[in-house]
Order: structure tokens, then C-alpha cells, then sequence
């Protein structure tokens, strides 16, 4: 379907996920958050896409925020809903879903924005980004995830003070502290956006959404991380592409595996 606020862009088996509000600086409206569950459940359910890259458009900003526009006029319960909705159909579908996704951070990533990267499963930023939840000097928090996968990230003392104060912190910072993997020039970021995930999408689909479940499941208090390893471990000799693998290295050749 045709979007208004997003960019799709197929690349081989990347799947592009451009966010396209560039004059407001890609900041998430309702709208721009619709499209996203579409356009992250298509390319999860595409047989022919094996990951995303997400990004915004031009060099200012990967998302400068959520447009708060909107927010003026929320009640108690209008704010609640928006956070669950958010929640359910753009942050957690991200981190929970079968494929890899990369956020490939240029710019500003603030807010909302921030919270889309963590979402994200692994982060490459440019040494241009700057990345903070300044939420707080609105007379808000948080509400899409950024306290819960700050703190998983940095720690709760650093999330804490991130957060409470609103400062935003360079790509350099954030590479120390274990927000981003990666920090590259700007002309780079996609390039290495694209080096990683490709490398990913060498090896056996079916035992990298198992690993994303499990790792997911000991960040879980209602989970045991352990058992979930355990049953998706097992789970994994029942694939063709196990067979395949044990096969490609014992013959020593490169495995072609095919997602069974």
C-alpha cells in the first residue's frame, strides 16, 4: 500500500523502512505510527525480506520525537490508551518479531525517537547523533518503552539520570555506554547498517528468531529465560537448516539455508 509518511525500499533481502516527515523532523505522529505497523508487520510476513533497516529521512534527525501536537488535548485515559497502543503496535511488535531489524540512527534521535532505536534490535549510529529522552520538561515521561530498554541498556543509574535531566548525549557516549553498537561517519552509517545485517542474513533464519525469542525471554520477570533457551535450542534440530548446517560443516562448504 501507498504511505504518506514512510519510504519503503527493497535492497536485495533488506527491507528499508525510511521514516519521510523531513521538514517536521521525522517526529511520530498518529499517523506515521499506523504506517509503521504496517509496513514492520508486511516485511516481517514477506517471504523475500529477511530484515529491516530503519531510518529517517535526511540528515538531521533518525526522529526528533513524537509530535506533541498531539498530546495537548489528552486526558488521563487518553494517555493511557496512547501509550498501550504504541506500545502493542510499533515498539513491542519491533523487538519481538522474527527478523532482524536495524536502526540506522542519523541525526537527532530524541524521545519517541530513541525509544524506536532501543526497539530496534541492534543500533548504528552516526557520529553526528545525538540521542536523549527529553520528555521530562514537558511534564511527561517516557511512555513507549524508554524507561524499561534504557535502563536494560545503560543501566538504571544512567537511564535515571538521562532521563531526569533531558540531556541528550553524543554517538560516542552512547557507543561507551552500550546504546549503540556501532558509531560511524554519516556517509558510512548505512553502508555498515547493511555490512551487519547481511552477515546476518548469512546464517539460519529459523535459529536467529529462535536467539531473539530467547534473548527476549530473560528480560521477562513473568519468563524463565532459561527454559525458553532450552526449548528453542530443541526446537532447532527439528529444521532442515540444522541438517543443512552440520552437513555444510562437516563438508566443509557454506551452508544455503532456506528458512525450514
Amino acid at each position: 500500500m501507498p504511505f504518506q509518511n514512510l519510504l519503503i525500499e527493497d535492497k536485495e533481502r533488506i527491507r528499508y523502512v525510511i521514516i519521510n516527515r523531513e521538514s517536521k523532523l521525522n517526529a511520530l505522529n498518529k499517523a506515521t505510527l499506523a504506517e509503521l505497523h504496517i509496513a514492520i508487520t508486511e516485511a516481517f510476513s514477506t517471504a523475500t525480506v529477511g530484515g529491516i533497516i530503519i531510518t529517517g529521512a535526511g540528515p538531521k534527525a533518525f526522529v526528533a520525537g513524537a509530535d506533541i501536537s498531539e498530546f495537548a488535548d489528552l486526558d488521563i485515559k487518553e494517555g493511557t490508551e496512547l501509550a498501550k497502543l504504541g506500545h502493542n503496535a510499533v515498539f513491542n511488535l519491533i523487538e519481538n518479531g522474527s527478523k532482524p531489524v536495524v536502526a540506522a540512527v542519523n541525526g537527532f534521535a530524541l524521545g519517541g525517537g530513541l525509544e524506536l532505536a532501543m526497539a530496534c534490535h541492534i543500533r548504528i549510529a552516526s557520529d553526528n547523533a545525538k540521542m536523549g529522552l527529553p520528555e521530562v520538561t514537558l511534564g511527561l515521561m517516557p511512555g513507549y518503552g524508554g524507561t524499561q530498554r534504557l535502563t536494560q541498556l545503560v543501566g538504571k543509574g544512567k537511564a535515571l539520570e538521562m532521563i531526569m535531566t533531558a540531556d541528550m548525549i553524543p554517538a560516542a557516549e552512547a557507543l561507551q555506554l552500550g546504546l549503540v553498537n556501532h558509531v560511524t561517519t554519516p556517509d558510512e552509517l548505512l553502508i555498515k547498517a547493511e555490512e551487519i545485517l547481511n552477515k546476518i542474513l548469512s546464517r539460519a533464519p529459523l535459529a536467529i528468531a529462535a536467539a531473539i525469542t530467547a534473548v527476549n525471554a530473560g528480560l521477562k520477570d513473568s519468563v524463565n529465560g532459561f527454559e525458553t533457551e532450552i526449548e528453542n535450542f530443541g526446537k532447532c534440530f527439528g529444521t532442515e537448516d540444522f541438517k543443512e548446517g552440520v552437513s555444510a560443516f562437516l563438508e566443509k562448504r557454506k551452508p544455503a539455508f532456506k528458512g525450514r
